[in-house]
């Protein structure tokens, strides 16, 4: 397998010679004194990781490094680069990271230090590109949907949806409003034999009890007072698909009896009609209720309910799918951005801060439909706190030396995580310093844990 690559970038020829002898045993390490040479090696190596000395010009007409930085950033925007400094001053450090630096390091170099920032760089970097590979391989399954998710809790969803799609079954998807229920419905079937059949959607919730049966069963003419004309039901429409009853929870009784004898036979009777019709339909139903507490209360029969949680999937609220809030609002704010017409938009750290803090009761729907207000009303290329809707007062720092290991170690690393890896700019927020902070993620073994 072929290892990964860092460049290392100084007129210094002893500091390149240093770090690619410290970094030689890990990484494949390439090094260069000037942006000409660097820019041919990054173009022909393209390795993940750079170290950038800031002051690389050495005499006049020669690029510095913040320009070197942008050229190699638009070449591969997904790349990682450490700016190098040996100024106290860290002005110019933190304007790099502005033009999206991963990081900065103080000369003198401490190694041990320096391999923290770079493992870290790598592990982002690989984060990402499987967060995009996820992302391309949900499209080419599933291309109508943005059901996407790197963490554990949707990657045992994606593995119930792999394992129920090529069956029958019926399946009960459970979980709060705007989780994502009918996508994972559309996936299933996308993933089907059925694939070639409709998809037909209906919420039982959302349309009257005396409509609801001639919606589902279909009518006779003459079977009520406006039956003009014969008219086929959802049950119907779908044959040779699959038919999603969403919030069926809500389905009145003497339909969870028609539901439930259509389940035990694949038969139905229209409205007004004695013939029976067979149909060759799947179903998959949707709650956000505890059908279980239903059954105990009456309102849901026990035997239906058996009858559609053959396979039960429950798709989890955004709140506890940690760096996918991330991941959804960045593929949001793409999708949008092609659609209003504002490529090269994105989002603040401190956005991204308030989107991981925020409680989302909305869930993934919320999030969408608050990203797609922040595109239409930011009024520059950067989306901030206040575009969203959102606070973008930070929660006060914990004090690290009055809380128990496991509590700091959590805290640091849920820090890490709000800004994408950046020791900078968690150490700044925990209170401490660079130095410290590293020092705490060999204590802990964040990055082996990670």
């Amino acid at each position: 397998m072929e290892s990964d690559k860092l460049l290392i970038i100084d007129d210094d020829e002893g500091i390149r010679t240093q770090l690619c002898l410290a970094f030689s045993k890990d990484l494949t390490c390439y090094s260069a004194g000037s942006a000409d040479e660097a820019l041919d090696v990054f173009r022909r190596e393209k390795p993940q990781v750079v170290a950038l000395d800031i002051t690389l010009s050495p005499y006049e007409g020669a690029v510095d490094g913040l320009t070197l930085l942008t050229e190699i950033l638009s070449i591969a925007p997904e790349t990682k680069v450490i700016m190098v400094t040996g100024d106290t001053d860290t002005s110019t450090a933190l304007q790099a990271i502005g033009r999206g630096a991963f990081d900065y390091y103080q000369k003198p170099i401490e190694l041990d230090e320096l391999r923290v920032v770079v493992q870290r760089a790598l592990y982002l970097q690989k984060l990402e590109r499987e967060n995009k590979r996820l992302a391309d391989e949900l499209a080419r399954q599933s291309p109508t949907s943005a059901l996407l998710g790197g963490g554990a809790a949707m990657q045992e969803v994606f593995g119930l949806i792999r394992t129920v799609a090529p069956s029958d079954y019926a399946v009960l998807l459970t979980g709060e409003s705007g989780t994502g229920k009918e996508l994972a419905a559309r996936a299933i079937h996308e993933a089907s034999p059925r694939v070639s059949g409709p998809f037909v959607p209906i919420n039982c919730g959302a349309i009257p009890e005396k409509l609801l049966e001639s919606e589902l069963f279909g009518h006779e003419k003459g079977a009520f007072t406006d039956a003009v004309a014969q008219k086929r039901g959802k049950f119907e429409v779908a044959n040779g698909g699959t038919l999603f009853l969403d919030e069926v929870g809500e389905l009145p009784t003497p339909l969870q009896v028609k539901l439930l004898r259509f389940l035990q036979d694949q038969k139905i009777e229209r409205l007004g009609s004695t013939r029976q019709v067979e149909i060759n339909v799947r179903v998959i139903s949707a709650t956000n209720r505890d059908l279980e507490e239903c059954v105990k209360e009456g309102s849901f029969r026990e035997d239906l309910f058996y009858r559609i949680s053959v396979i039960n999937i429950h798709m989890p609220p955004l709140r506890d799918r940690g760096d996918d809030i991330l991941l959804l609002a960045h593929t949001f704010v793409q999708t949008v951005a092609r659609e209003q017409n504002r490529e090269g938009i994105s989002l603040s750290a401190q956005a991204e801060s308030a989107l991981r803090r925020f409680r989302w009761p909305g869930n993934v729907r919320e999030l969408e439909n608050r990203i797609r207000r922040a595109v239409l009303l930011s009024s520059g290329q950067v989306i901030r706190p206040a575009d969203l809707g959102l606070d973008d007062k930070t929660a006060p720092a914990q004090a690290l030396s009055d809380i128990r290991d496991e509590a700091e170690k959590q805290a640091i690393v849920d820090t890490l995580a709000r800004h994408q890896g950046n020791v900078t700019r968690a150490a700044r927020e925990l209170g401490v310093s660079r130095t410290t902070l590293y020092g705490l993620l060999r204590k802990h073994q964040v990055e082996q844990d990670r």
